[in-house]
C-alpha cells in the first residue's frame, strides 16, 4: 500500500496530466488511502475531471471532493441561456430518452428530474451537460419508471465484468434483487471499483447499483 506522500504525489501528477487542469487550481492531501481535493476552478467540467483523475490513481480508497466552482466573467451566462443549452444537449444525446428528463436552473446550478428506464440513462443525462459553459453544479434527481417487465440478467453482468481488461480476474460477486444489483468482493483499485459499477449500470433493467466492493492493494502482484 502506498504511503501518504506517494499517494499525494501520484494524484498531483495525474491532475497535471489532464489537459483542462493545472496543479495550482487543485489542492491534494492523502491520509490512509483517503484523497481530499480542494481548490477553486472555473467550470463544472474541471471539477469532474479532477475527481475522476484522483479516482483512477492506484492506492486510493476514497475521494473526498471539496472543489468550488467560480465562473469567470467570460463564462458567465444567465439561467435562461443555460437552461436552453442543457435542453439542447439532452436532446442530442442518444442515451437520454427524449422528453423524459426535466430541467431546472438556478444561479448556474442545474437540477435534473423525471423518469427513465435504466441507470445508465440517468448517468448519461448528467454527463451530457458537464462541459456546458456557466454550469456550476448538477443535481441529478432523475428516478426510474415502474415498469417491472425488464428482468435483470445476472449472467450478463458477470460476463461484462469478465470481459473487462482491468477486472477480469478479480473476486467480484453479483447479486440481483428486482432492479437492484449488489456487488461484493475485492478489487485492487478505485478505478476497478468504479468500472465494475459502471458496467453493472449498463445492464437492461438496472435501476440501482449497491457497490460494496472492498479495495485491497495487497492483491497487486499476488
Amino acid at each position: 500500500m502506498k504511503n501518504n506522500e506517494d499517494l499525494q504525489r501520484d494524484v498531483q501528477n495525474a491532475i497535471k496530466w489532464e489537459p483542462l487542469l493545472t496543479a495550482a487550481e487543485i489542492g491534494v492531501t492523502a491520509k490512509d488511502g483517503v484523497i481530499t481535493l480542494t481548490g477553486t476552478v472555473d467550470s463544472y467540467s474541471k471539477k469532474m475531471e479532477a475527481e475522476e483523475a484522483a479516482r483512477n490513481v492506484g492506492g486510493g480508497k476514497a475521494v473526498v471532493e471539496k472543489i468550488e466552482v467560480k465562473i469567470g466573467s467570460s463564462w458567465q451566462k444567465n439561467d435562461n441561456d443555460i437552461a436552453t443549452e442543457v435542453i439542447k444537449a439532452l436532446g442530442t444525446n442518444c442515451d437520454v430518452p427524449q422528453d423524459k428528463v426535466k430541467v431546472k436552473v438556478e444561479k448556474g446550478r442545474v437540477w435534473l428530474s423525471g423518469q427513465v428506464q435504466w441507470d445508465f440513462q440517468k448517468e448519461a443525462a448528467r454527463t451530457a451537460i458537464r462541459h456546458l459553459k456557466g454550469v456550476k453544479a448538477v443535481m441529478n434527481n432523475v428516478t426510474f419508471t415502474s415498469d417491472e417487465d425488464e428482468a435483470v440478467e445476472k449472467a450478463a453482468i458477470e460476463g461484462a465484468l469478465l470481459r473487462h481488461w482491468s477486472i477480469e480476474n478479480e473476486d467480484i460477486d453479483v447479486e440481483v434483487s428486482g432492479h437492484t444489483v449488489t456487488l461484493t468482493g475485492t478489487v485492487n483499485s478505485v478505478y476497478q471499483k468504479t468500472e465494475a459499477a459502471r458496467l453493472a449500470r449498463n445492464a437492461p433493467g438496472v435501476w440501482n447499483v449497491e457497490n460494496n466492493l472492498v479495495i485491497d492493494y495487497y492483491l497487486i502482484g499476488a
